[in-house]
């Protein structure tokens, strides 16, 4: 799953968006609330939350290998 904001697209393995134990922890990392759980348990990304991102990398690091944020005004660098 994949959603563009101005500055930054967020990427999730779809497996992961559909593991409610990832999406808990991904929607509690976040100090910017881009991240959410449906009623299912399965990940969300809240496309009107994604160019708050600060790039502090606390998605990343709650699950890693699992999202990737893409710098759109940086030519699509991942952040690393």
């Amino acid at each position: 799953m994949r959603k563009d904001g101005i500055f930054i697209a967020v990427e999730v393995d779809d497996a992961a968006a559909a593991d409610a134990a990832i999406a808990q922890k991904l929607t509690e990392a976040c100090p910017v609330d881009i991240f959410a759980q449906q009623g299912d348990g399965s990940l969300e990304i809240v496309d009107s939350n994604l160019d708050e991102c600060v790039l502090c990398r606390l998605c990343m690091d709650a699950a890693p290998g699992v999202v990737s944020v893409v710098k759109l005004y940086d030519a699509g660098a991942l952040l690393a």
